[in-house]
């Protein structure tokens, strides 16, 4: 492979987003340019190299052995390129996605990178579940979010890596007037015989709806049927007061008027939590949220399991990875 004298960055981009989706239309919505723009700035690539970089058929994009060599040296090129950027104050913000503005692991590991990497800015977003998040990560509209990276479809996680970040306690919330409302903790067999809404049938969440259905199984618990979808903390708790039903939630849930929040003991349900973007994605400030995520779980014991906490296997398979 002949060496140039100097090589556009953009064609390098275009040549590292493209071998990540190894399709064009998918590497051309993430960089927000039209597909024959991208194909002409891959094949520009290829005439200055003198090499041709992706086999191309009509059913699929592969990269040659030529593509290969240079993938790496590309990617290292563009760190390179986003440090200088960021070293002027250009590099673009960091979007990271906390699933919703109440809960804890999420935005206590984003305040700790902000902290860890104050030259970079880090932007954050709400897309309500993992699920929906990892659609807008694979298509270059987030940069990273948080959940059950388990309960996704193959077809994403293929996209996508992982860090394991916590084993989040869950809860259960309940109307004030409930049975159970008046313990301090509520053991899981004493639902029993109830209807607990974990999500069902909303589309940016069925990996948490998976999760109950896993945790609920033979302890004659049963998920909540789907209701309108609600967007807000009022229309929430207006449908949920409405319905009667307990909520599935975790122990940083934050708090509803006339709800009350209960931890789940014997056994404790731990609900997975990983840090998730884009894979092979570029961005100076991603080092430090994962490592402020990492700093975090460390101090605070997050990936410790309890003696009689419960994890599924699907979870504890993803959660033990590295």
């Amino acid at each position: 492979m002949p060496a140039p004298a100097h090589l556009d960055p953009r064609l390098l981009r275009a040549f590292v987003t493209v071998a990540e989706e190894l399709h064009f239309t998918r590497a051309a919505m993430r960089l927000y340019v039209a597909q024959q723009a991208l194909s002409r700035d891959v094949r520009r690539l290829e005439r200055e190299l003198g090499s041709e970089l992706f086999v191309r058929t009509t059913r699929q994009v592969a990269l040659t052995p030529d593509g290969e060599r240079l993938l790496p040296y590309a990617r290292r090129a563009l760190v390179a390129q986003d440090d200088l950027l960021a070293a002027a104050g250009q590099a673009r913000p960091l979007l990271v996605d906390l699933n919703s503005p109440g809960l804890a692991t999420g935005r206590r590991v984003l305040h700790r990178a902000r902290e860890l990497t104050p030259g970079h800015e880090l932007m954050a977003r709400y897309e309500s579940g993992l699920t929906w998040a990892a659609g807008e990560l694979t298509a270059g509209r987030l940069d990273a979010s948080f959940g059950r990276f388990a309960g996704l479809p193959e077809a994403l996680k293929a996209g996508l890596d992982q860090q394991p970040v916590r084993y989040e306690p869950m809860a259960v919330i309940l109307p004030e007037g409930h049975r159970l409302a008046a313990l301090d903790r509520v053991p899981l067999d004493a639902l029993a015989g109830e209807t607990v809404y974990a999500g069902a049938g909303n589309p940016r969440t069925p990996e948490w709806t998976d999760l109950a259905r896993l945790l609920f199984e033979g302890r004659g618990i049963d998920v909540a049927p789907p209701v309108p979808l609600a967007v807000g903390e009022e229309e929430f708790q207006r449908i949920m007061a409405r319905t009667g039903h307990p909520v599935l939630a975790v122990v940083d849930f934050p708090p509803l008027p006339s709800m009350v929040l209960r931890p789940l003991v014997d056994p404790v349900p731990l609900s997975p939590v990983s840090l998730v973007w884009r894979k092979g994605m570029i961005h100076p400030a991603l080092e430090g949220l994962r490592g402020a995520a990492a700093e975090i779980a460390a101090e605070e014991g997050w990936l410790r399991r309890p003696a009689k906490g419960w994890v599924s296997d699907r979870d504890l398979d993803v959660m033990s990875s590295p």
